[in-house]
């Protein structure tokens, strides 16, 4: 709930535990078991973000945030918590926008290979140095010729164009080996598995699209669908990796400002870090120091905060935990250290309460307006406004397919890039080829039919003179030799042209002139 420039979160001991909105770019942390209560904290913060005017983003790994787009229906425990905090529960829907990679549960979401660049791709790909030079080669030599990388299609074209032109390219470029471009292919191969190759394509994703608000000045609720992304981690990781590199890099600086300019929710955390390459984690940790600074505010869900690396933890500044639960050694260890994270409260033992939390309760630290950590607080979190649980499958189906954004990004485009002009390039050299080869048979051919009818010409000619020769010198001529010999021949070549030129010209046209 938002008022008076705070989210209101929830109740300690008669006392208002506020989210100062101008703080709220200085990221957070929501943990706690299974079942106590990290949905619904998510869904009061969202919701009080988009009253407050800021878009929100987060993700729907369970299927349970559509219902932000209906009305919620009052519960008795909704009613004793608001009487608690003295307000009372008014159900109120927000504007929601649905997005799925699959566009089967949204508006699809797509980026373009360009877009996602060869540094942030070959850490996904977790490709070594060498590798990752060879693949901004790769994307150099296509910017140089104007050739457009679009989707993986126009990049494993690419790759293959450069392999077989890389002697010619080397003194350019630089060294391009055949093994590098293997390992490229295959990790390229990796990424379809996982259905990398929906993601890529255009229409893509203006992240401006992103930033809206409705009539009533609220901000959108953007939600992602996500129910079959974290089956796909790098996918999962690509796509959160690309959306704040591109925020950070189109984004001014504007410092600290009344409320950020939008807010990003990651739940089950743990699978953007799970197996990632030293590389990723970097990136991450980096976009996130940085990013602050444009006004966007990114908070993890996760169970655990022992899920989060080190360095991304330590700029978590806000911070809600619900109960922990502590069976083994290093679930102790996890609950010491995330009680330790907590300015202490005289008032009770931390590493105690958080094993004892009901559900809907939480350990809460926020930043105060100066910037410096809240005492933790034992707090009640506050009901949602919105519907529990999914929405209606068919209204949340209507709802996203009649919004303006489907209709632009419903369609796949697939215009002339890499991969359709290096084809119609090697397309045409192949034809020439094939006409080579015809022109090279035929002339082969013809010059054997020709040789023949010459052959077959001689012979001719010799037998026709010889018998006249003979005709001659047995006495029934009285001409000389020689003159027989002439009109011999001349009679054998006329005869010859007469009755075997057709033979000729069918042997090499193949018809009768």
């Amino acid at each position: 709930m938002y008022t008076d420039q705070n989210i209101f979160t929830g109740i300690s001991a008669e006392k208002k535990i506020c989210l100062p909105l101008s703080k709220a770019n200085r990221h957070g942390l929501i943990t706690g078991a299974t079942g106590t209560g990290k949905t619904t904290t998510l869904k009061v913060l969202a919701e009080g973000f988009s009253n407050a005017g800021v878009p929100v983003f987060l993700e729907d790994v369970k299927g349970d945030l559509s219902g932000m787009m209906q009305e919620g229906i009052e519960k008795p425990w909704m009613t004793t918590r608001c009487e608690e905090a003295g307000i009372p529960y008014v159900p109120q829907a927000f504007p929601t926008a649905f997005w799925d990679l699959n566009g089967e549960k949204g508006t699809p979401v797509r980026v373009t290979v360009s877009d996602m660049g060869p540094v942030l791709l070959a850490r996904l790909m977790n490709l070594s140095e060498v590798q990752e030079g060879v693949l901004s080669i790769v994307f150099h030599v296509a910017d140089d010729n104007g050739l457009l990388l679009l989707d993986l299609k126009d990049l494993r074209t690419m790759l293959t164009y450069v392999n077989a032109n890389r002697k010619e390219l080397t003194a350019s470029y630089g060294n391009v080996s055949t093994q590098s471009i293997g390992a490229i292919q295959r990790a390229l191969l990796k990424l379809e598995d996982e259905g990398a190759d929906r993601f890529f394509g255009e229409p893509a994703l203006s992240i401006s699209d992103l930033f809206r608000t409705d009539h009533t000045g609220k901000g959108f609720i953007n939600i992602l669908s996500s129910s079959s992304l974290i089956h796909s981690p790098t996918v999962y990781s690509m796509f959160l990796l690309w959306m704040l590199s591109d925020l950070f890099e189109k984004l001014p600086e504007v410092g600290d400002t009344e409320k950020p300019k939008m807010v990003f929710f990651f739940d089950e955390a743990h699978l953007l870090f799970n197996d990632a390459p030293k590389a990723l984690v970097e990136k991450i940790t980096q976009t996130v120091k940085l990013i602050r600074s444009k006004g966007v505010g990114i908070w993890f869900i996760s169970q655990s905060p022992s899920d989060i690396p080190d360095p991304v933890l330590s700029q978590l500044q806000n911070r809600i935990t619900h109960a922990l639960r502590a069976y083994t050694p290093a679930e102790i260890k996890a609950v010491k250290q995330a009680a330790s994270a907590f300015r202490p409260n005289p008032a009770f033992r931390c590493e105690d309460e958080i094993m004892s939390l009901g559900v809907g309760e939480a350990l809460v630290s926020f930043l105060d307006e100066k910037g410096v950590p809240s005492v933790v607080e034992k707090t009640k979190i506050l009901a949602p406004q919105s519907k529990e649980g999914p929405a209606d499958p068919n209204q949340m189906t209507r709802y996203f397919i009649s919004s303006p954004l489907d209709e632009t990004y419903r369609n796949t485009i697939d215009r002339e890039s890499a991969f359709e002009i290096i084809s119609e390039v090697q397309n045409e050299a192949q034809k020439q080829i094939e006409q080579e080869q015809k022109a090279a048979t035929f002339r082969k051919s013809a010059g054997r039919t020709v040789n023949r009818a010459v052959s077959s010409a001689t012979s001719s000619i010799t037998r026709s003179v010889s018998s006249n020769l003979v005709n001659a010198m047995s006495g029934k001529k009285t001409k000389s030799v020689e003159k027989i010999a002439q009109q011999a021949a001349t009679n054998a070549v006329n005869q010859l042209l007469k009755g075997t030129l057709d033979s000729i010209t069918r042997g090499i046209f193949g018809t009768k002139k």
